[in-house]
């Protein structure tokens, strides 16, 4: 449930991010919304810290722990900025289906990856990855698919997110999964920050005319969503939670019908159904062999 509230997120705020970049550059967009999502977190760790010293006076923070807390939070920085960006310069060259289409195929690569790193992907799985995969193709290919300078960053972009959620299922059992977003939001910030001095020219007046597409993804896309996304991600198998993400898709589209008057066809309902389907297929229990 933690997992397909981040997607309903995600999916809203598709619709800020598409406003938000008519204002302000992909590096500038990044930076704000990440810097604020990490403020944001700051006032819920000194209330969680706070409650936790109140249940367990005599806690007290390993140095080890603290060395692997940094150590996720800047990987986790490191791989959500390259992919987010990717994906921000990736939609200026390609449509919004080819990227949605293309972004989601994180659905595919993640149990690609995990199989190089030991993770066990049941037959069950493998039909809800291809039930996924079929239902997002309906949901936002509209055209004929081309691989163009667009599609290719897009591309590169869902392999780096594949390994973004990859970093997570490994550190996040081992930290506190607040404290490692937080931290990932204001390397991404930064990181952001140096592509928007290098190759833009920052204006506040158009920061503020953004405000508003910008706090939420900020304060909802980064500060509530992504760290759902850590907290739910917790003994989770990967691929599973990748599949549940990848409503964000669905969501976008059911957001833009709701938001921007857009209406959904019928093979745009196909694909939705597809994905659903695809959850539940995932979901449902594994009998174990006696």
């Amino acid at each position: 449930m933690l997992l397909f509230l981040t997607a309903v997120i995600w999916g809203v705020a598709f619709v800020a991010q598409s406003v938000g970049m008519d204002y302000v550059g992909a590096f500038t967009f990044n930076f704000t919304r990440c810097i604020i999502g990490g403020l944001v977190l700051i006032p819920c760790i000194m209330f969680l810290d706070w409650l936790k010293k109140r249940e367990k006076k005599n806690s007290e923070p390993e140095k080890q722990d603290r060395k692997t807390l940094l150590t996720g939070g800047v990987c986790c920085g490191v791989a959500l900025c390259v992919a987010s960006n990717l994906q921000q310069f990736g939609i200026k060259y390609t449509t919004v289906g080819k990227a949605g289409f293309i972004t989601a195929m994180y659905i595919v690569l993640v149990p690609l990856l995990g199989i190089f790193l030991k993770k066990t992907v049941g037959f069950k799985v493998w039909i809800s990855v291809a039930l996924a995969v079929a239902g997002l193709y309906l949901l936002c290919i509209t055209e004929g698919f081309s691989i163009g300078w667009g599609d290719f960053l897009v591309l590169l972009c869902a392999f780096v997110f594949s390994i973004h959620i990859m970093v997570i299922d490994y550190f996040s059992p081992k930290v506190d999964g607040v404290k490692m977003s937080c931290i990932q939001f204001f390397v991404c910030g930064l990181l952001s920050g140096v592509g928007m001095l290098i190759s833009e020219t920052p204006d506040i007046h158009a920061i503020l005319q953004a405000w508003m597409p910008i706090l939420y993804a900020g304060v909802m896309s980064c500060g509530v969503a992504y760290t759902l996304q850590i907290v739910g991600q917790k003994g989770m198998n990967p691929t599973v939670a990748s599949l549940i993400l990848s409503l964000e898709s669905v969501v976008s589209v059911l957001a833009g019908w709701l938001l921007l008057g857009q209406k959904l066809s019928t093979r745009e309902l196909s694909g939705c159904a597809l994905m659903f389907v695809a959850i539940i297929l995932a979901q449902l229990p594994q009998k174990e062999k006696i």
